[in-house]
């Protein structure tokens, strides 16, 4: 009854989880487009996302750029996208897989999201493309062509950000394909706000990479296994079918092998994918035949085999507009083997082998999501790559069948230990003579079980090693919040409430501190993506540079520290010096700064701000805040502007010294207004921050005085 109740849990998670996986690849909010214009004016685009399903505006064999008058003198068809231009009916031609064509919508949006930063999501379009917004080239995935040796092509998922200027935004794709059997736009194109689209991207990124990472984590595990026992060679097929879906894993939805290697070879990605399926279908078949003790026929084997060595020969020899016109036929081909493994496992489960529903029900599972690939790549299904988390329950489920049998492998040797034992009590009242026999065989018996218990020990610590190790990295990942949960436990069960006041001031710092660093990385994120606009304005430096003095030097008082300003007399003399900044993020730098040095300098220290001019190579100006405090290491001087670079040293804790981002935002700041930052130290000191500003001279400052 145990046993049955184990799996009759597993079976039901097997079920949420294939459900929960598939349902998110399928959400979204859709609407469509008519004669190649959307309406979204209704839709609130920071809710949910809004595919751009519909009627494009289609133009075949040109490839029109966007101006004024490209779309008057040229008649345009409408094709519904996604989908492929194969087998698309133009001037009673049916169009093949190779070509180029132009796309074009036109979107209509909320007047509130004028001026505003909307993004989309290109998914991967086949086989490469480039994109204009109102008019403005915003990306391009390899080289479009009009004909095979212009167009290069390359498999990417992209961001693009952008900030419409009217209430009508045109969105204009050109896609060339002359490498591949399918061509054209086969999967949706998503638009919504920066932010909405941005945590959709992260939230499917970070799907994929959990995937991938468990599929080569438990096919290393399997293989290790193999290695420990190579009696049983199940582990070793079983392991290598893993790592080589979970490489396949990269190469598919997100496409997480052309973002970390960008320059990786479209034609070198696509061959190792095709191989990987064919080759892989062979390797599972071994791993089936072995689990189930020779459960596939000879003629399926060998079939599987010589198929898979045939089909990875064609792609290796020829170009990908051939090898990829034969993956419909093994397409076919797997499909008969997964019909045969599921009538094997009927047959199993009716003859009540151990472990056979289990398997049966996870594999029907992994078919499936395997079958709907199939259907989606052929334009058949609306759900995307579904075999990755078939695949990851199809482990799962293996891993518990193996513990299973390691399991039942121990009861058994202790039974057939108990069992030898009494047989040789029972030999020795029978034959006394025998005696000596009997107690050398025990003692041979008693080695055997010694080495047996042995081994099952040696497996025991290294299962106890990985639970140790798992342990760790959990801890680790909690460590952050697990103290703000024990306080908060602690309220809730009114222990000690004479504590309370401590306890809530405790997560509420805690709080405070992360909510910052939350703030801080979302700034930093920010910057670094464009998503941040400087509003600059040309302003005398000096008259900033003084106010912003004025308002922190009574902070600097409080803190016990004593501050002075010099300002360069040249500002005095010579004509008016301007620069173009945006006045509140300069003075964000300049406050950061000077918070850092508060930080690191004991009371009764020094903070000194400078502003000086300079004219070696190009006119600039020079602020200049220093410190008596405790300096910087020469080593740290290049590293400090790097994200989440800190130091502790002694008697300063780690929250009071912060988030570790204040001056890789300074940095990209100052850097945005085309300026330079770099600190300079001896390492015990004090230190000094400076920072270079382009100015504006002559006619130009005075101009920009006279208006003021």
């Amino acid at each position: 009854m145990a046993i049955r109740r184990v799996n009759l849990i597993i079976l039901v998670l097997v079920l949420i989880t294939t459900l929960a996986g598939c349902g998110e690849r399928a959400g979204g909010a859709s609407d469509y487009a008519r004669l190649g214009l959307m309406d979204l004016r209704d839709m609130n685009l920071s809710k949910s996302l809004v595919r751009l399903n519909g009627e494009w505006e289609f133009y075949w064999r040109q490839l029109l750029a966007p101006s004024i008058n490209a779309w008057e003198s040229h008649r345009a068809q409408y094709m519904y996208l996604p989908h492929s231009w194969n087998g698309f009916e133009w001037e009673g031609e049916e169009l093949q897989g190779q070509g180029y064509a132009t796309f074009r919508l036109r979107i209509l949006v909320n007047e509130a999201y004028v001026g505003q930063t909307l993004a989309l999501h290109l998914p991967t379009i086949f086989h490469s493309y480039q994109l204009w917004i109102d008019g403005v080239p915003h990306v391009r995935v390899g080289q479009v062509g009009t004909d095979h040796k212009s167009t290069t092509p390359s498999l990417a998922t992209q961001l693009v950000y952008f900030q419409p200027q009217d209430h009508e935004v045109e969105v204009v794709l050109q896609v060339a394909n002359f490498h591949h059997l399918r061509g054209g736009i086969t999967k949706p194109i998503e638009l919504g706000t920066s932010q909405t689209v941005t945590n959709n991207t992260i939230i499917k990124t970070a799907y994929e990479i959990f995937v991938t990472a468990s599929l080569f984590i438990i096919g290393a595990y399997h293989i290790l296994l193999y290695f420990h026992r190579r009696k049983d060679d199940t582990p070793l097929y079983f392991g290598l079918f893993t790592i080589m879906w979970g490489l396949r894993s990269l190469m598919v939805g997100e496409v997480l092998l052309t973002r970390m290697f960008p320059a990786f070879p479209w034609e070198v990605q696509l061959k190792i994918e095709y191989m990987i399926l064919y080759a892989g279908t062979y390797i599972f078949t071994l791993y089936f035949n072995r689990l189930f003790q020779d459960a596939v026929l000879r003629w399926l084997q060998l079939s599987s085999r010589y198929l898979a060595i045939l089909f990875s020969i064609i792609v290796l020899v020829t170009p990908a507009i051939v090898y990829t016109r034969t993956l419909l036929t093994y397409e076919i081909i797997i499909a008969i083997h997964m019909i045969y493994f599921v009538i094997v496992l009927g047959r199993s489960f009716l003859r009540r082998r151990e472990g056979a529903a289990i398997f049966l029900v996870v594999s029907c599972v992994t078919f499936a999501t395997v079958l709907n690939d199939f259907l989606y790549y052929n334009e058949l299904s609306p759900i995307g790559n579904t075999s990755n988390l078939g695949l990851l329950v199809f482990t799962v489920a293996q891993m518990y069948l193996l513990s299973s049998r390691f399991a039942s492998a121990v009861h058994n040797e202790e039974k057939a230990a108990s069992e030898l034992a009494a047989a040789n009590e029972q030999l020795q009242e029978v034959n006394r003579s025998l005696e000596q026999k009997v107690a050398e065989r025990t003692r041979e018996l008693s080695q055997a079980h010694d080495d047996l218990r042995s081994a099952y020990d040696r497996l025991l610590h290294s299962e106890e090693g990985r639970k140790k190790l798992l342990s760790y990295l959990t801890h680790d990942l909690k460590a952050p919040i697990s103290s703000m949960i024990g306080y908060v436990e602690a309220l809730q069960d009114n222990v000690r409430p004479e504590k309370h006041g401590t306890y809530l001031k405790y997560v509420y710092d805690r709080a405070i501190w992360l909510n910052r660093m939350i703030e801080d990385l979302s700034l930093l994120s920010s910057l670094e993506t464009g998503q941040i606009t400087m509003h600059k304005r040309a302003i005398l430096i000096e008259p900033f540079v003084r106010q912003f003095w004025e308002k922190y030097e009574l902070v600097l008082e409080e803190a016990g520290l004593n501050g002075e300003i010099h300002v360069d007399p040249k500002f005095q003399a010579g004509s008016p010096l301007l620069t173009q900044v945006d006045p509140m993020r300069l003075e964000q730098v300049l406050a950061n700064l000077l918070s850092n040095a508060m930080k690191f300098t004991a009371p009764g220290g020094y903070v000194r701000l400078m502003l000086t001019f300079a004219d070696k190579d190009e006119p600039h100006v020079l602020i200049c805040l220093s410190d008596t405090g405790i300096g910087i290491h020469h080593d740290h001087l290049e590293r400090i502007f790097e994200r989440h670079f800190k130091r502790y040293p002694v008697g300063l804790d780690q929250e009071r010294t912060g988030s570790g981002l204040g001056l890789a935002i300074s940095k990209e700041i100052v850097e945005l207004h085309g300026g330079k930052i770099w600190a300079e130290s001896d390492g015990r000191d004090g230190s000094s921050f400076w920072i270079e500003m382009p100015v504006i001279l002559g006619d130009s400052a005075a101009d920009e005085v006279g208006v003021r």
